[in-house]
């Protein structure tokens, strides 16, 4: 048997097995991270399902370790209650990538199983275990019977054959084999490697290299392991272990030889992984970020390279770095070798540990229009956030930092590229936009009424800040007053020309304009308070969005659905209904100029 097959048999009920057979396997740690682990505790709550064992049941919140997103946070809170119901061991956001921390804490070590709701498990594989990323139904399932079903797949044997050249990283390995294999000739196949080039590889290193086995289409990246790894696991395993290893007559599909000593630093360009080239024919490809980090590439080995590259150098002026290390334990040990204040001093941004620029809402994202070089797993479009990715070793993205360019450690510039600034041309040769037309704004104003007797409505309520990013005029509407409780309909229910009638303190809270321009998105004419929060009231007057101070709207005798008429320059209200009038608070002579100027910038 393949050492694979040898793993799983010996988690089965079966002496072998062998490519095709579906089999159950016992698995010996089975984790879900914030990001699914909701999903897996509705599952378990929906079907009445029991935990298994508790001591082999995880949750580990590395998704996002900073606790930013709100959405994350519930779903970590979640989980957090789940665990201290049932006993569960929770690594929470200060502990680091889910798959790394099994590894130091001792639940993965040579032999065994474990699966996640991470699609990078399959990194377990570095010392020699099973480990795989499965769906919140399988996790589920893991964590009710302690097993799940498999497929046995064909194993595939690459034979590593010469020695690997200096300058090239265990990320260049990856990104060499990438371009040999691409992202699917070896798909749903488990790869072993071997060689003495192998052998020599240290566990970071193995680390990066199964890392990426997801991006070749592979089910896993097996190495045997090492007397290092095994002394380093016996140190940490939880229980005694005796490691596998294949058969020598074991039976592989395919086998590779690969000369390692042709392989050279690598780039993958923007939109695939597999998509590599030397870092020469992209040298001087200039960037406006740069990050260091994710479960291929935050180990303590990578956290030394690019220390050794930063050390009494500045990141390139306009560009940001940000260094994100894999594990707490890692992130400590940076900080007692000095590796932080040569990062800090160099002008990096370092978080805590954790998943980041892999995952959305991190540390590590980009905008439209930036170009990044990253030295995480993924480049797809959107995965790393709507700009462009490069993908390289710590080594070339600590250079390619410092240069403000991609470029490779031995041609760092001594002084680094900037951005350039346009020239401004004389007044004279300046083309000035044309002003466009406003056509007069109506001073008087009429629509029906929606009435929200609450007084101190704050910005939250009528434009949470989990919508902040959204800068699209058009696509605020949606999201009005979805955290006011009884109102969460609103944008729904809404007709254009619609008026909102409220109490006291409206708009209190930050300075956000899109609690005003999400009413003007969906058409609404006009509010009528009886007072505005002093923000807020500027923040509509500058859009040209009406508003009005009245207290004595009762007199109307209104009612949910009534007309009413407003006039702007005299303040006068009528309900059309039954013809009360009022008279509130006029717009000012400033209010009603920056009305009909369309806005303040009008």
């Amino acid at each position: 048997m393949t050492l694979l097959e040898k793993i799983l048999a010996a988690h089965s009920k079966y002496e072998a097995v062998k490519p095709g057979e579906i089999v159950d396997i016992e698995i010996d740690s089975r984790v879900a991270r914030d990001f699914g682990g909701a999903n897996v505790v509705k599952n378990i709550n929906d079907h009445g399902l029991t935990i298994h064992d508790p001591d082999k049941t995880f949750f580990t919140f590395d998704c996002n370790p900073t606790g930013s997103d709100q959405k994350y946070a519930v779903n970590q809170h979640i989980c957090r209650l789940f665990a201290h119901e049932h006993g569960i061991k929770v690594y929470d956001i200060n502990a680091g990538i889910g798959t790394h921390v099994l590894l130091e804490e001792g639940y993965v070590y040579p032999g065994s199983t474990a699966l996640s709701t991470d699609s990078h498990a399959n990194i377990l594989g570095a010392v020699g275990a099973f480990g795989q990323g499965m769906g919140d139904m399988d996790i589920a399932a893991a964590w009710h019977n302690g097993k799940v079903w498999f497929k046995i797949p064909a194993s595939v044997k690459i034979n590593f054959e010469g020695k690997i050249p200096i300058n090239v990283s265990s990320k260049d390995i990856v990104l060499n084999l990438l371009k040999i294999f691409g992202a699917n000739s070896l798909l749903g196949y488990s790869i072993e490697i071997y060689g003495p080039a192998a052998d020599d590889l240290d566990l970071d290193d193995r680390i990066t290299i199964s890392s990426m086995a997801t991006e070749m289409g592979a089910i896993i990246i097996l190495f045997p392991p090492t007397k290092k790894i095994i002394d380093y696991c016996s140190v940490r395993a939880k229980t005694k272990f005796t490691p596998l290893f294949a058969d020598i007559d074991a039976q592989y599909e395919k086998t590779y030889t690969i000369d390692v000593t042709k392989f050279e630093p690598m780039v993958s360009r923007p939109g695939e992984p597999h998509d590599t080239v030397n870092v020469s024919e992209v040298l001087g490809k200039k960037i406006d970020s740069a990050f260091i980090g994710s479960c291929t590439n935050g180990r303590m080995n990578d956290m030394k390279a690019v220390a050794a590259i930063l050390k009494n150098r500045k990141v390139a002026p306009g560009v940001v770095l940000k260094i994100v290390p894999a594990t707490d334990e890692i992130w400590k040990q940076c900080l007692n070798d000095g590796l932080i204040d040569i990062f800090k001093n160099a002008g990096a941004l370092v978080s805590n540990a954790g998943c980041a620029g892999c995952a959305a809402g991190q540390v590590g994202q980009n905008g439209a229009g930036e170009v990044t070089i990253s030295t995480g797993n993924r480049n797809f479009p959107g995965k790393q956030g709507k700009g462009s990715v490069y993908l390289a070793s710590p080594v070339v993205v600590a250079s390619s930092a410092v240069a403000g360019y991609i470029t490779s450690s031995d041609k760092i510039p001594e002084k680094p590229s900037v951005f350039a600034v346009k020239e401004q041309s004389s007044d004279a040769h300046i083309s000035k936009p044309v002003r466009k037309s406003i056509p007069d704004k109506k001073s008087v104003i009429e629509g029906r009424i929606w009435i929200i007797q609450k007084d101190n409505i704050d910005t939250d309520m009528i434009f949470h800040n989990r919508y902040l990013a959204i800068t699209d005029f058009k696509e605020m509407g949606q999201y009005t007053f979805d955290n006011l409780k009884g109102f969460e309909t609103f944008s729904k229910k809404a007709l254009t020309g619609d008026i909102i009638i409220t109490g006291k303190n409206f708009g209190c809270g930050s300075s956000r304009q899109q609690a005003v321009d999400c009413f003007a998105a969906l058409g609404i004419q006009a509010i009528i308070a009886e007072s505005f929060g002093a923000i807020y009231e500027r923040n509509a007057i500058n859009a040209a969005f009406p508003i009005m101070n009245c207290c004595t709207l009762s007199e109307l005798e209104l009612k949910d659905g009534d007309t009413i008429r407003i006039n702007l320059i005299t303040g006068n209200i009528e309900n059309t209904g039954n013809h009360k009038s009022i008279n509130a608070e006029p717009f000012s002579d400033v209010q009603y100029e920056v009305y009909q100027n369309g806005g303040l910038l009008g």
